[in-house]
């Protein structure tokens, strides 16, 4: 199967429940019927962020294949990188369903899961698994337990186990469906976890960069200390942004009060907002991972003028299918030439 025919059937699935569409969709993909595309990027679309070449800055966030089921099939759709997880150290089961919904209207999603994951030892078990090399830059999302965590033991753990294995490591702080989660974003709980995993970091030869995912709803006001806390302890970058727990006056869909994390085209707006204060506030110290609501080349691009090194897709990605990703690129390429930018580099915070 092409990855044309592959997003042809897209309508199909929206025949079926959302969340049994996703699943659907992973076990296709594992089994190798996303297909594959053969078209080679464009030169200006290489970049390197992390000490890590990128062949393209278009990336698959994490929550897509939260066990790493179809890590290389993803990969071979044309991402240049795919952030697997968010996985948790013991497996759980997630809030109950239903907890996806489809606000087609408004080309969003609302998702409340929870972290439903097969926990650490599964994952784990499937990255050792890969072919090496991969075609792809490979994300590893952390979070953790709604029962029984303890985040300074919790992430350093977590982190530790999956270092060999991923390129850069992702410390999910920022999830609305996770009780209390978010409060780690505050100044004093953040630096502590990061505290907490300086002894692991510093065991590793070559320990893999260390990414804070944040939310869009943060006051602006408590960006500057959240930068200063990331710096501070050495994370390289931080990915902007999580879902919302707004709901856009704009919202038109019958399912837009569901509670849960708002993803998709709403969330474009704030979430390029937060990139821009917070690439201003890091001054270059810090790379940034731009997602929330791209689904075009000219959207990816005003994430990277916004500050953005990279760029996530999710929602535009299950509404669309695999097409998606070799015509963002290719878009893209083309939006870089016409504005005489020789790479992605060089555009990056050129409207911050």
């Amino acid at each position: 199967m092409t990855p044309a025919l592959a997003s042809a059937l897209m309508p199909l699935m929206r025949c079926f429940d959302p969340e049994a569409a996703h699943n659907l969709a992973l076990r296709a993909l594992a089994a190798g019927l996303g297909g594959r595309d053969s078209s080679q990027d464009d030169p200006v679309l290489a970049t390197t962020v992390f000490g890590r070449r990128f062949a393209n800055p278009i990336g698959l966030a994490a929550g897509f294949d939260k066990d790493a089921r179809a890590v290389l099939p993803l990969m071979r759709l044309g991402f240049g990188f795919v952030e697997a997880g968010t996985v948790t150290p013991r497996p759980q089961a997630g809030n109950p369903r239903p907890r996806l919904f489809r606000l087609e209207e408004d080309r969003a999603v609302i998702n409340r899961f929870g972290f439903n994951n097969a926990g650490l030892d599964a994952y784990r078990a499937r990255l050792r698994a890969l072919p090496r090399p991969l075609p792809a830059v490979l994300g590893a999302n952390i979070g953790v337990n709604k029962e029984g965590a303890e985040p300074e033991r919790d992430y350093p753990l977590l982190y530790a186990a999956l270092a060999p294995l991923a390129d850069y490591v992702v410390i999910n702080v920022s999830s609305p469906n996770t009780p209390g989660l978010r409060d780690l974003q505050a100044e004093g709980r953040l630096a502590a976890i990061l505290q907490a995993m300086q002894p692991a970091r510093a065991a590793m030869a070559k320990a893999p960069p260390l990414l804070v995912k944040i939310a869009p709803d943060l006051a602006d006001d408590a960006l500057p200390a959240l930068v200063e806390t990331c710096i501070a302890h050495g994370v390289a970058g931080l990915i902007v942004s999580n879902t919302t727990i707004a709901r856009p006056e704009s919202l038109r869909s019958p399912r837009r009060a569901e509670a849960g994390g708002l993803s998709g085209a709403p969330l474009f707006q704030r979430s390029t907002a937060v990139l821009r204060q917070v690439y201003r506030h890091a001054g270059g110290r810090l790379g940034l991972i731009g997602v929330g609501g791209v689904s075009s080349g000219a959207e990816a691009l005003a994430k990277i003028k916004a500050g953005a090194s990279l760029v996530q897709l999710y929602s535009a990605f299950a509404y669309a299918g695999p097409v998606l990703i070799p015509r963002i690129r290719q878009e893209l390429a083309a939006l870089l030439k016409q504005g005489g930018y020789t790479s992605v580099t060089d555009a990056v915070g050129a409207d911050a």
